[in-house]
């Protein structure tokens, strides 16, 4: 059975001011191989809004800067924020005044559109889409909204990703239904363009099926992904048993996607995905690479307990 997304118009409201600066949280590589998060000293402050998806829109010097979405489902609730991330020192972050098509509700990724620069496409959790601009200091603004084809009854987004092609104008585009425990994540993959008005245009669709490697217990198999340069498939789970926690999550490799020479998009998961990072304590659910760096940033939503900007070496 296949549903059919609702579009929403409501008016645009203004997002809530400001949360608290998150800490940033250094990652150190274990003996087998696989990063486990280390919290140190600064670990993340309850009053900062957790983090459900971002994207690198700039470096910075040695840090850079992003762009968060919050699965804010309330009118007034922040959805989405500027961070500056900054080594050694806690993030600056700067909720952002949604404008334009309505106010989505809980926002789960974000990415870049490649070759449009300044505009992004932000994804809901029912599997509505919004492709946005940059506006600066007056905040985004929402250009356009779509359903994402072949939705399945019960899906559940947690995560988008663009990338280019040698083909001008052509990316493709991965997402994910998050799937849970017994019931293993989707993911999609298709062909992308943008056409004259701008509007998302998506070709025949891939799906397969994804179990995390780790954690084992309440998990989400795919809490967001992000494909790099060279077309591997990074996908982040997490551990979820309730708002108390206890957190667990990890990065692994997937797989790998691209087109071949026909322009067919090829989704390719890996038998035994391998498990890249751990995060005992945190539930991740943002993830991206920082353009040329082998950087991760990731996004943690730890419910009472706020949220947290992390990085590590996990990409190329």
């Amino acid at each position: 059975m296949r549903r059919t997304a609702r579009l929403r118009t409501a008016l645009v409201r203004t997002a809530a001011a400001a949360g608290a600066a998150l800490a940033v949280v250094a990652v150190a590589l274990t003996a087998q191989g696989t990063q486990r998060q280390d919290p140190g000293p600064g670990g993340a402050t309850a009053a900062a809004p957790g983090i459900s998806g971002i994207t690198v829109t700039r470096r910075t010097g040695g840090g850079f800067e992003a762009l968060v979405v919050h699965d804010s489902k309330k009118p007034g609730e922040p959805r989405i924020s500027r961070y500056a991330h900054r080594p050694g020192k806690a993030p600056r972050v700067v909720p952002l005044d949604w404008r334009g098509a309505g106010e989505p509700v809980d926002l789960e990724a974000v990415d870049r559109v490649p070759g449009r620069p300044g505009e992004y496409i932000a994804l809901a959790s029912e599997g509505i889409g919004y492709r946005v601009r940059d506006a600066g200091d007056a905040g985004v603004e929402a250009l356009d909204l779509f359903p994402l084809p072949a939705i399945s009854e019960g899906d559940n987004f947690e995560g988008f990703a663009l990338a280019p092609t040698a083909r001008p104008g052509v990316m493709v585009a991965v997402w994910a239904d998050r799937g849970q425990d017994d019931r293993p994540a989707t993911l999609y993959a298709a062909r992308m363009v943008l056409n004259q008005y701008g509007e998302p245009r998506f070709g025949p669709v891939r799906t397969a099926e994804l179990r995390a490697p780790y954690p084992a217990l309440d998990v989400r198999h795919a809490s967001d992904l992000t494909i790099t340069p060279t077309g591997e498939l990074l996908v982040s789970s997490a551990s979820d048993p309730g708002d108390e926690g206890p957190f667990d999550s990890a990065v692994y490799r997937a797989g790998r996607v691209g087109l071949d020479d026909a322009g067919t998009v090829r989704l390719t998961l890996a038998e035994a995905p391998r498990t890249r990072a751990t995060f005992e304590g945190h539930k991740v659910e943002a993830l991206a690479c920082v353009p040329g760096t082998r950087q991760a940033a990731i996004g943690t939503d730890d419910e009472a307990n706020g949220g947290a900007l992390l990085t590590a070496a996990l990409c190329g």
